[in-house]
């Protein structure tokens, strides 16, 4: 283990997150549950049915079905729709998750071919869609983008881009991963952002920090296709109840903390970018996420990173990234941690941080 990680992992507060992932997360979640209660079987039971049917109501579909991942569900949803369509084309962003973490699994096991819209460093918009010279059974949004600091296009795009999908006969689904996340910046519902899309995907183990789970949404029909691909996968375990727990549990435990958390992060972007050598995409974030930015080699940062939490017991990240032209970089999520900071200390952290930086950065 390197002396960074090490440091990292001694200090009294973290700056992101809802804190380790270890099994008290699933202790918590069934302290309150008597053990005599039946899990799910094979996808059917009161407590998968009764969650999806609540997740349903929330996101304002008609139906909801569970899945153990969201590389699962979402390669499901673009398989019934280009089926659907009889079109075996879907157009997204470049750095999308199914084109650069699922290895190629949509292009292998549905031989789907990938459009991809827009330049990779923003997001896409109308003209992008408006512009596509191939047939495609579906658009693929995802909101925030994740890779880019958790970017979004404005609420009309929104608007524009389902209208205009809805009149080409073009369905539309969002990578709604992080979903809870970015209602406060659009100040809409969930069910309000769900109602411009075909199909939605939401995950339950980022803001939200469950184990791992996620719901697909849509219509009757769409769902009872995707309970049906769901198998084909292999994603009908013997119990998925650890997973729907967990899930049911923290999202009623956080979903209604998503606009602290979106305070938070602009509180805590406006620390780094006092910083010297430091910004951070976007500048002012739009949800619970950015990436912080440092003009300054890897090997550098984590010196420095090494002595702050040492010095003040405040972790920053667990982890940095090589940028372009000697530049270092990491991603940001605000989840119950960053509240339990005392102001005061964080500041101190910060000043820290600016002073090593000047004194080691150019």
């Amino acid at each position: 283990m390197s002396k960074f990680i090490e440091a990292y992992k001694q200090t009294e507060y973290k700056l992101a997150g809802n804190g380790t992932r270890n099994i008290q997360v699933l202790k918590e979640t069934l302290e309150n549950w008597d053990g005599e209660q039946e899990s799910d079987l094979y996808g059917k039971g009161k407590i998968i049915e009764e969650f999806q049917i609540k997740l349903a109501n929330y996101l304002g579909k008609e139906s909801a079905v569970f899945f153990p991942s969201g590389t699962m569900a979402q390669q499901i949803a673009l398989r019934i729709w280009c089926d659907e369509k009889g079109i075996k084309k879907v157009a997204y962003h470049p750095l999308s998750h199914l084109e650069i973490h699922e290895e190629d699994g949509l292009k292998e096991l549905h031989h789907i071919e990938p459009i991809l819209l827009a330049d990779k460093d923003r997001v896409i918009d109308l003209e992008d869609v408006m512009g596509l010279k191939e047939d495609i059974a579906c658009l693929l949004l995802e909101l925030p983008q994740r890779e880019i600091g958790g970017q979004l296009p404005d609420y009309q795009t929104l608007e524009a881009i389902s209208a205009h999908c809805k009149e080409k006969g073009i369905q539309l689904h969002l990578d709604g991963a992080r979903l809870f996340e970015i209602l406060p910046y659009y100040e809409k519902s969930a069910a309000e952002i769900c109602e411009l899309f075909d199909s939605v995907y939401v995950s339950f183990y980022k803001g939200i920090g469950g184990i791992a789970g996620a719901i697909l949404v849509g219509n009757i029909s769409f769902t009872e296709k995707s309970k049906v691909w769901k198998r084909r996968h292999g994603g009908d375990l013997i119990s998925l109840y650890p997973y729907i727990l967990s899930s049911d549990y923290y999202f009623d435990q956080r979903v209604d903390k998503m606009n602290q958390y979106y305070i938070e992060a602009k509180e805590l972007a406006g620390y780094y970018n006092q910083c010297h050598g430091i910004s951070t995409l976007p500048s002012v974030p739009v949800s619970n996420m950015f990436h912080v930015h440092i003009h300054a080699p890897k090997e550098e940062v984590e010196t420095v990173l090494t002595e702050i939490y040492l010095q003040t017991g405040i972790g920053f990240t667990s982890y940095l990234r090589e940028g372009t032209n000697g530049t270092t970089n990491y991603e940001v999520s605000i989840g119950d941690m960053y509240g339990q900071i005392p102001t005061e200390q964080l500041r101190k952290a910060f000043h820290l941080l600016d002073e090593k930086l000047k004194e080691n950065v150019k």
